[in-house]
């Protein structure tokens, strides 16, 4: 069968994405094949086509998508073909409009879910999970500053620590972004471009400072959540949005009255196919129950890839943004 799907021979600009068409063999015995309905967009992607994660190259680009199992390896036992799926995890190759993955990595879509709610979500809303509940578990009344906080994960991080009781702290750029974070349950929000990050935070928390610092810029604000965290707080650095980490100092974390440093990733937390099923069932329950809400805010045809990635480069985007084969 003949697909269209996007593939890199180098990493750079956007521009390195092409589309072509290719032959898809049948699933290996351990895979399933999935017709692809959405295709979820992820900052990583952006990491993957740029070159700041190294890929083997050629290779696909693409970490989420739901669609409908169309065939079965023999030895897959947890699917049948026509079960609705999604999956949120490498390989990478998710631009595509079939795809063959491991069976293990994928999970059942509740029927409740629309492929497009879940490809917005999954991915992001298994970051979010893993951060706030089992990275450093954010508790009821707790101060909690979370950058990047209009962004797709920063606005579901915004209402499922608002579900927990804790008082989200955002910090954005731009009236547009700020607003889409106090309707996504941040009860302060520091606008970057008007205030200065460290001195707001100080007031709001009377200068004690935060215990927790979700960090996904890097080098620009280094120093910056540093100066925001408390005693013994933690500084969770899960992206590099903005540009690359300097090399942390450990006497530094010690002067700061024993701060605590850690760049977790999804992939990590995610390792182990309970951890996974877990993760991906957290998010389906928030978004069930209406705890989190999901905004897509765009939509490309898998022909617009590098359409969506300029756009989200130049920070034209907001929300959640999908491809539809």
């Amino acid at each position: 069968m003949q697909i269209r799907v996007v593939t890199l021979v180098e990493q750079g600009a956007p521009s390195v994405m092409t589309l072509n068409t290719v032959t898809i063999t049948p699933p290996k015995d351990d895979e399933v094949q999935i017709k692809q309905n959405v295709i979820g967009f992820n900052y990583m992607d952006i990491y993957q086509r740029s070159g700041l994660y190294p890929l083997e190259l050629p290779s696909g680009i693409g970490l989420e998508a739901a669609g409908i199992v169309q065939d079965i390896g023999k030895n897959v036992t947890e699917f049948r073909v026509g079960d609705r799926v999604a999956y949120a995890t490498a390989p990478q190759g998710a631009y595509a409009e079939y795809r063959n993955f491991p069976a293990a990595r994928v999970v059942h879509l509740p029927d409740e879910m629309s492929d497009e709610k879940c490809a917005a979500t999954l991915f992001k809303g298994m970051t979010v999970e893993y951060l706030l509940n089992r990275c450093y578990d954010i508790k009821s009344d707790e101060k909690v500053l979370f950058l990047g906080s209009g962004g797709g994960v920063g606005t579901l991080a915004g209402q499922w620590g608002n579900s927990k009781g804790a008082y989200m702290i955002g910090v954005d750029g731009g009236e547009e972004k700020c607003q889409l974070a106090r309707d996504s349950g941040y009860a302060e929000v520091i606008d970057f471009t008007k205030e200065d990050v460290v001195e707001r935070v100080r007031e709001i928390t009377e200068g004690r400072g935060v215990p927790v610092v979700y960090d996904p810029i890097g080098g620009p604000t280094y120093q910056q959540t540093l100066d925001c965290l408390g005693p013994r707080g933690y500084f969770v650095s899960f992206g590099t949005t903005g540009g690359p980490m300097p090399a942390v100092d450990p006497p530094i974390l010690q002067k700061r009255d024993s701060l605590y440093f850690t760049r977790p990733t999804v992939a990590t937390y995610t390792a182990k196919r309970e951890d996974l099923v877990l993760s991906a069932n957290s998010v389906f329950e928030m978004v069930s129950s209406n705890k989190i809400k999901v905004e897509i805010g765009q939509r490309y045809s898998l022909d617009e890839a590098v359409k969506v990635h300029e756009e989200t480069e130049a920070g034209k985007t907001k929300g959640s943004s999908i491809l539809v084969p």
